[in-house]
C-alpha cells in the first residue's frame, strides 16, 4: 500500500506519494489529482526499480498556496517532521539519484529542439536542463547545502546527496519534503522532455 496526501489549492490539487519521492501529479480537484498520480505509476516504475505501490491510501490533506496554484507542490505536513534514521536517509538519497538518472536519460535521448506549443511557446532541451540545474542550486539552500554558481552539475548533485545522507541538519526544509520537492521537479521536467520529443523520436509520451 502506498501512502499519499492531497495538497489542495484553488486552481490545482496535487496528489503526492509520501514514500516515493517524485511520484506526484496534479489535477483539477482531488479525484483528478489521484487519477493523474495513478496514471503515472508505470512511468515512475521505469524510474525506480522495485516500485510496487499497491493500493493507494490518502493519509491526509493540506491547504495549498500560491505556489500550488502556480503548479508546484509546496505544502509540508506533520509526517515531514518525523525523524529519519541513517537507513531512511540513504533510501531518500538513492531514490533522488534514480530520478536524476531518469532526467539524464531523457536529455541524452532527445534532440536539442523540442516540439513547441500551439503558439510556439516552450523551452528546448538545453534550456530545460539549465533551468533544472539552477532550480536545484536554489533548492540546495533550503536543504542546507549551498553551492556557488557555475558549479559542475555532478559536483552540485554530490553535495546534495551528501547532505541528504547526513539528514540535512542545516536545512530549513524538512528532509522528506526537500527530497520530494527535488524529485518532483526533476521528474516533471524529465517527462516534459520525453513528451515534447519531435514526432518520430524515441521514448514515451503522456496521453
Amino acid at each position: 500500500m502506498a501512502e499519499a496526501y492531497l495538497e489542495q489549492g484553488r486552481t490545482w490539487t496535487f496528489a503526492c506519494a509520501l514514500d516515493w519521492p517524485g511520484w506526484a501529479r496534479r489535477g483539477k480537484g482531488d479525484e483528478a489529482a489521484i487519477e493523474a498520480l495513478l496514471s503515472y505509476a508505470v512511468r515512475y516504475a521505469a524510474v525506480v526499480p522495485g516500485f510496487e505501490p499497491g493500493e493507494l491510501h490518502v493519509v491526509g490533506t493540506l491547504p495549498g498556496n500560491g505556489t500550488t496554484d502556480f503548479g508546484a507542490p509546496d505544502a509540508r505536513g506533520p509526517w515531514d517532521d518525523e525523524p529519519q534514521d541513517e537507513a531512511a536517509c540513504a533510501r531518500l538519497a538513492e531514490l533522488l539519484s534514480a530520478c536524476w538518472a531518469a532526467f539524464d536519460r531523457a536529455v541524452a535521448g532527445s534532440p536539442a529542439e523540442l516540439r513547441k506549443g500551439p503558439r510556439g511557446g516552450g523551452r528546448d532541451r538545453d534550456q530545460v536542463a539549465a533551468h533544472v540545474q539552477e532550480a536545484e542550486r536554489s533548492y540546495g539552500r533550503s536543504l542546507g547545502a549551498r553551492v556557488p554558481p557555475r558549479t559542475p552539475w555532478d559536483e552540485q548533485r554530490a553535495a546534495f546527496d551528501a547532505a541528504i545522507r547526513t539528514g540535512a541538519p542545516g536545512g530549513s526544509w524538512p528532509l522528506r519534503y526537500a527530497v520530494r520537492r527535488f524529485a518532483w521537479h526533476v521528474l516533471d521536467h524529465a517527462w516534459e522532455i520525453e513528451d515534447k520529443r519531435p514526432v518520430g523520436g524515441t521514448g514515451p509520451r503522456a496521453t
